[in-house]
C-alpha cells in the first residue's frame, strides 16, 4: 500500500509521450531531476504510438508487486490520462495510484486537481501527497476522467489535425470549432436522463457534454457544481441547433455565462443514454473513445490520485 511507504522513497513508473509537452521543452526534465533529488525512483517508458500508454499501463498493474512500484506517473496530455486509466483498469479496480506530470495541450484534469505548474512544485506534491479517490466515468464501456460530449466538440475532436494541435496548441482547437461552426447546423440527439433518485427524463438536444469535473478546455468553467470525487455526471444539455445557437454558446463558455442561459439545461445523472446517427463520435478527454449509440455511466469503482 502507498500509505505505508516513506513518502520520499516513493518508486514510480513513468509513462511519457513524448509527442506531447513540445510547447514546454523544460518541464519534464526539470521535474525529473526534481524527484530524483527527493530521493524517489524512476523508471521511464516512452511511448510510440495510439494506445501504448494503456498497454505499458495495464502491463504495470501486473508488474507492480514483482517491480515494486508504488504508483504510476503519466507524462503526457488529458488523452495519454485517459489510456493510462484505462490500462490500470483493465483487469478491474486499479491497484496502483495515478500521479500526472501534466504536457499536453489543456490539461484539464491536472488543472481540475490543482496540481502545482513549477516543477519543483509539482514533484514534491508527486511524493508527498496521500493518494485521493475520484470517481470515473464510462462510456460504452470505456473509462473518461474529465468529461465527455457528443455533438460540435466531438465531431472538431474527431477531425483534428495532431500536427497542428502540436503547432497550435489550445488555438487548434478554437480554428476547429469555427470550421466546425461554419461547417452547418449540426445534429440533433435524442438523450435520455438517469437522475440520482432513479427518476428518468427525456431531451432532445444540438450537443451534449458529461461533466465528472467543472473545468472544461482548459480552464473554462462549464458545470461549477462538478465534483471528482462525487459518483454523478453534471450534464450540460445545449438545446438550440444552428450556426448562431453555436457561435452564441462558445462566446459565453469564454465569458463564464454557458450555465445561466435559458436555452442550456445542467442536470445531475448518474446514467445517460444518446441516440442519433449511429457511427456519430463520443470524445473523452480530448480523444475520441466511443461511437453513437451511447451509454455513459458512473464506473463501479474509483481511482486513486496523487493530489
Amino acid at each position: 500500500m502507498l500509505s505505508d511507504v516513506p513518502p520520499w522513497s516513493r518508486r514510480f513508473l513513468l509513462i511519457h509521450n513524448p509527442a506531447a509537452g513540445l510547447r514546454r521543452p523544460g518541464l519534464l526534465p526539470r521535474t525529473l531531476g526534481a524527484l530524483r533529488a527527493l530521493g524517489a525512483g524512476l523508471e521511464l517508458r516512452e511511448t510510440a504510438g495510439a494506445g501504448d500508454a494503456e498497454r505499458l499501463a495495464t502491463a504495470a498493474g501486473a508488474e507492480a508487486a514483482a517491480l515494486g512500484f508504488d504508483a504510476v506517473l503519466a507524462a503526457g496530455g488529458d488523452g495519454t490520462i485517459n489510456e493510462v486509466v484505462n490500462g490500470l483498469a483493465r483487469s478491474g479496480p486499479p491497484t496502483l495510484p495515478l500521479g500526472i506530470i501534466p504536457l499536453g495541450t489543456a490539461n484539464v484534469l491536472a488543472a481540475e486537481l490543482g496540481l502545482p505548474r513549477e516543477p519543483a512544485d509539482l514533484a514534491l506534491r508527486l511524493v508527498q501527497a496521500p493518494p485521493r479517490s475520484i470517481a470515473l466515468g464510462r462510456a460504452n464501456g470505456r473509462l473518461f476522467v474529465q468529461m465527455a460530449g457528443v455533438g460540435l466538440d466531438a465531431r472538431v475532436v474527431a477531425g483534428m489535425d495532431p500536427a497542428l494541435k502540436r503547432r497550435l496548441g489550445r488555438g487548434a482547437y478554437v480554428l476547429g470549432g469555427w470550421a466546425g461552426i461554419l461547417r452547418g447546423p449540426g445534429l440533433d440527439y435524442a438523450v435520455e436522463v438517469t437522475r440520482p433518485d432513479g427518476w428518468s427524463e427525456q431531451y432532445r438536444a444540438a450537443s451534449v457534454i458529461l461533466c465528472r469535473g467543472h473545468f472544461y478546455g482548459g480552464r473554462f468553467v462549464l458545470a461549477p457544481q462538478a465534483d471528482l470525487a462525487r459518483a454523478q455526471f453534471q450534464l450540460c444539455l445545449y438545446l438550440r441547433p444552428g450556426r448562431l445557437a453555436a457561435l452564441s454558446y462558445a462566446t459565453s463558455l469564454v465569458l463564464g455565462g454557458t450555465v445561466r442561459r435559458a436555452d442550456v439545461r445542467v442536470l445531475t445523472a448518474i446514467r445517460v443514454r444518446i441516440d442519433g446517427p449511429a457511427g456519430e463520435p463520443v470524445q473523452g478527454d480530448g480523444d475520441i473513445i466511443a461511437r453513437l449509440p451511447l451509454t455513459a455511466e458512473i464506473a463501479p469503482f474509483p481511482l486513486q490520485v496523487l493530489a
